[in-house]
């Protein structure tokens, strides 16, 4: 890749001189571009916007006809903010270098005449910063699409959970816990091995990874955050009841579009039933140092992924358990009836399970 160094004087004898002092430092490794006026220099300047080659460096005179020293610098700061900028100048201008610095991210400014060693050291520290600094961009860069690689497999709202501030994912561990009382939700596609059966095996997954595009979407929308999928199962969470209930009726309302769309693409339409329970459960990290992953265990959520069975049997898309219903705040916009009682192994009392619906 071809780097460039710009050099702008409206003097020919002092353009030539300092080319000629620069080409023998850095001929090697850096082409020396020319330009006699800052119109000249902001169209070669034009040729590195969106291009593979490189300009680190422009050094520029400040008094020339036309287009200032520093309000060149500015211009092309606009363009390539990371290319850096030294400003010649033959008279002590401290409002253009000013305004150099302030808008233009100057680097350095040199007096006329210059001392060629002085002239030749800034420069090279000038060249090392450039590429310092573009290394420490990629890097960075490299680091922002590994984490967000993380949280696509460890959601953000789950550490939350766990009391991990956002500066802080570096201390995430094997063994964190916490328990919290939120409501979890699980949602199941109906007779999926059946489905499976129809369909070739290539296509199993372009479904599934359709239909969980479709339903995610919902659940984020509504404040909730997907703890995981299990084959064609998704276990959410929610910190509020409400929005867990107007989820799981968001969702069927919008499986019917979804269902249409199968039809019209000459596929069988898909049913799924929606279990909702809240308690007090416990999130963790579970695993080992080289390997784990955030997991919800308790009562709370075995009682959810009970519930969700009990869609089958009771041919309706969304059951809630009794301790959902009295933490639902607004009552009053929605309508339930009791459609069973659930007993629960090891637990004396059975749990009351709702039908519910938007009014």
């Amino acid at each position: 890749m071809s780097s460039t160094i710009l050099c702008v004087d409206d003097e020919s004898t002092v353009l030539t001189s300092l080319k000629e002092q620069l080409k023998r430092t850095f001929e090697d490794e850096y082409t020396i571009e020319i330009a006699e006026s800052g119109e000249e220099a902001l169209e070669i300047v034009e040729e590195f916007v969106d291009s593979p080659e490189t300009l680190p460096l422009v050094i520029s005179d400040q008094i020339m006809p036309g287009i200032k020293g520093d309000e060149l610098l500015i211009r092309i700061h606009k363009q390539l903010p990371n290319t850096l900028k030294i400003l010649l100048t033959g008279q002590a201008n401290a409002e253009a270098v000013g305004n150099a610095v302030n808008n233009a991210n100057l680097y350095r400014f040199i007096a006329k005449p210059w001392e060629k060693q002085d002239l030749i050291l800034t420069i090279s520290e000038a060249l090392k910063r450039f590429y310092q600094e573009r290394e420490l961009e990629s890097k960075s860069r490299s680091l922002l699409e590994n984490a967000s690689t993380f949280y696509k497999f460890v959601p953000t709202e789950f550490l939350e959970q766990l009391g991990i501030d956002n500066d802080k994912y570096s201390q995430v561990r094997a063994g964190l816990s916490v328990e919290k009382e939120l409501t979890v939700m699980f949602i199941d596609i109906r007779s999926f091995s059946t489905l499976c059966e129809m369909m070739p095996g290539r296509y199993i997954f372009q479904f599934l990874n359709g239909y969980l595009s479709f339903v995610s979407p919902i659940i984020y929308a509504n404040r909730g955050f997907i703890d995981s999928y299990i084959g064609d199962a998704i276990m959410a969470l929610f910190p509020s009841a409400d929005d867990a209930v107007i989820t799981g009726i968001s969702i069927l309302k919008a499986l019917k579009q979804f269902n249409l769309e199968r039809l019209d693409n000459g596929n069988v339409p898909i049913g799924i039933g929606i279990g909702i329970n809240t308690g007090i459960m416990t999130l963790a990290t579970l695993g080992e140092p080289n390997r784990f992953q955030t997991t919800v265990i308790g009562d709370a959520v075995n009682t959810a992924a009970r519930i969700e069975s009990l869609t089958k049997d009771f041919q309706m898309g969304l059951l809630v358990s009794e301790s959902t219903l009295n933490s639902v705040k607004n009552k009053d916009k929605i309508q339930f009836t009791q459609v069973t009682e659930l007993s629960l192994k090891g637990k004396i009392k059975s749990t009351k399970v709702f039908d519910i619906n938007m009014k």
